[in-house]
């Protein structure tokens, strides 16, 4: 199939419009704005609704439980719409990409016959080709799920859109450690890392559109080892210290983690590096070791607590998220209460629990030993109070402090806007708009579910300097700072 080069980029009569729903992690997010990218230049704007669109794409997620199933419900839907824009003389083509059109492949046409084009995560820069493929032959679906020899980035248009004060930066995909739960592998393929040239331009075009706070995107992003300008190979710290000379990036960020891959390098730019935010989703999974073997994550608890150990010597004021799964195949009762030991002993800022559920195709779902449902349910409900409760005192524990805040849009309410804390929290203050794309500092008020009320500092009007929020100030009484939305995560 054409790598989408080819084809004539030439605006219809008309402007098309494409909706696309983005399912799962942040990865999936950057993934759908590349494809607005792609299609722009062949007369496509964005709808903000299924009814005005002409194409409709599911950017699709894989990790969650009975992710086909609710694939096919969403295109069942989608059919109905489909078939009331045809009434009327239309047309809406249907597209599912993503980890769940990886894996299901020509089986979504089959049971969906009514799907113009399925590809995976690694072909969506044939897009292009796909939908001028599909304008001239109606009905004839297409499926691309090849992992293919080029580079989609080096097809990918080079100009990005706007894309706000904070934006997702993809780094690296792919991954290599194959734990027994997970389909990443699989859809995603083996780790590949972008040149740190690529980089480090694409993130100057987002900062010169505004893009203040940059997230550095990968399934196992600290595994990072691109090839840097010198032709020598960098590792994750090594890009973090470019990126934080680019003038006007103020934030830097980066999702989500192995704690194998917390290399001297990367723990020492946590300590010096001021840009470099002091919030890291580090996942775990479990507190025993011997689950940690069953699922084979290839480390043990006790290198997850050296790990933090060490990232808060040079960093005192750091805050820690995780990913924890409660039943898998075997857990024990004395298993599960090793990871709330750890969870008591660690302390975590926000966190990401959930019950085993059996990935078709991998290892784990071959193993038997399943823990019964109503014991899975039980120990979750008992993590989450504990960890509920940790994110509960950390939020409490910022009201009466002052924070740098940056702000990034308007709220609901008139003459308010809305920022986010150096973790992540949302912080709202009533302040003039002209302060969006600022960092400023903020006396921390009142907490309302996960979001921090406030005003801002007496006579701080401009931009504050990009240094860390002051451990003094961040820290709970159990030395965590406080915590991140809940809503933000990648896939682990």
């Amino acid at each position: 199939m054409s790598d989408g080069t080819d084809t004539p980029m030439k605006p219809l009569d008309r402007l098309r419009k494409v909706h696309i729903k983005t399912y799962g992690c942040q990865m999936n997010v950057y993934d759908s704005e590349r494809m607005v990218e792609t299609l722009t230049p062949l007369g496509f704007e964005v709808s903000a609704d299924v009814e005005g669109a002409d194409l409709v794409i599911l950017n699709t997620c894989h990790i969650r439980e009975k992710a086909s199933d609710k694939v096919y419900s969403e295109l069942g839907r989608l059919r109905e719409a489909q078939a009331l824009k045809a009434q009327s003389g239309g047309r809406m083509m249907l597209a599912v990409a993503g980890c769940v059109a990886q894996a299901e492949g020509a089986e979504i046409l089959r049971r969906a016959p009514y799907v113009d084009m399925v590809f995976g995560p690694q072909t969506y820069h044939r897009l292009p080709a796909m939908v001028a493929e599909a304008d001239k032959n109606l009905g004839k679906g297409q499926v691309d799920t090849d992992f293919p020899v080029e580079d989609k980035y080096d097809v990918l248009p080079e100009e990005r859109l706007p894309a706000g004060i904070s934006a997702f930066l993809t780094i690296q995909e792919g991954c290599d450690k194959f734990c027994t739960f997970c389909v990443v592998p699989y859809t995603r393929g083996s780790e590949q890392s972008r040149a740190a040239t690529a980089i480090l331009k694409e993130a100057r075009q987002m900062v010169a559109m505004g893009v203040r706070e940059i997230t550095l995107l990968g399934q196992n992003v600290n595994a990072y080892h691109g090839e840097g300008p010198d032709g020598r190979e960098w590792g994750l710290a090594r890009l973090i210290r470019a990126l934080a000379e680019i003038d006007g990036l103020a934030r830097i960020r980066y999702t989500t983690s192995h704690p194998r891959d917390m290399d001297d390098d990367l723990i020492a730019a946590h300590g010096d590096v001021p840009a470099l935010m002091p919030f890291l989703h580090l996942p775990v999974q479990s507190g025993s070791d011997r689950i940690l073997a069953a699922m084979n994550r290839k480390h043990k608890v006790d290198v997850f607590r050296r790990v933090v150990d060490r990232l808060r010597d040079v960093r005192p004021d750091i805050a820690f998220s995780s990913d924890f799964i409660v039943g898998f195949p075997g857990e024990s009762d004395a298993e599960f209460a090793e990871t709330l030991k750890l969870v008591t002993d660690v302390g975590f800022a926000a966190n990401f629990s959930f019950k085993y559920s059996p990935r078709p195709g991998t290892p784990a779902a071959d193993m038997g030993n399943a823990v019964p449902d109503a014991v899975m349910t039980e120990r979750l409900i008992m993590l989450q109070q504990l960890l509920d409760a940790q994110q509960e005192a950390f939020n409490r524990s910022c009201i009466g402090r002052t924070m740098p805040v940056l702000m990034e849009k308007s709220a609901r309410d008139p003459g308010q806007l809305v920022g986010r804390s150096p973790y992540l929290q949302p912080v709202h203050i009533f302040a003039d708009a002209s302060l969006i794309g600022h960092i400023v500092n903020c006396d921390i008020q009142d907490l309302k579910a996960y979001s921090l009320f406030g005003s801002l500092v007496s006579g701080d009007s401009m931009p504050s300097s990009s240094q860390p929020f002051s451990s003094q100030s961040g820290k709970s009484q159990t030395g965590q700072s406080p915590p991140v939305d809940p809503k933000e995560r990648a896939c682990a």
